[in-house]
């Protein structure tokens, strides 16, 4: 088989290369897609990631409440799937997205655009982004 063919052919088990924990997760990094700003750190069960392939909207796996998390289910903001990619080793997954629900995205549970917001700088943690949104008026 050619490579070309090897890489334009998707298997139909593809969920089966992804190289899940003990708990049968892996760890997930939304991107956005226009700045290459990363949004957030999650985790996915095979269940989440199949849904977020079908849907083309990020499905996540809350372990605190042990269920799906639709991302925006509660605070409506968003993501629309552009790009899943598998790192050199299947055990981590790129999501490439598109936050939706507010301007600029808001894509942190407290209001801010990433959840990266805080920076070590001089022996502390420095937050570098503002709250866009008080969190109190996204989760009622």
């Amino acid at each position: 088989m050619k490579q070309s063919e090897i890489t334009d052919n998707p298997r139909m088990n593809w969920l089966d290369d992804v190289k899940w924990d003990a708990q049968g997760l892996v760890p997930v990094i939304a991107q956005e897609v226009s700045s290459g700003d990363v949004l957030m750190f999650a985790w996915m069960n095979r269940e989440a990631l199949q849904k977020t392939a079908e849907l083309g909207r990020a499905v996540y796996f809350s372990r605190s409440r042990n269920k799906l998390w639709f991302k925006g289910e509660e605070s409506g903001h968003v993501q629309t799937v552009h790009d899943i990619r598998l790192d050199c080793d299947n055990d981590v997954v790129l999501l490439k997205v598109t936050q939706l629900g507010h301007t600029p995205g808001i894509a942190c549970h407290t209001g801010r655009h990433s959840c990266f917001f805080q920076r070590y700088d001089n022996g502390g943690w420095h937050v570098t982004e503002p709250v866009l949104k008080d969190p109190e008026s996204i989760y009622r």
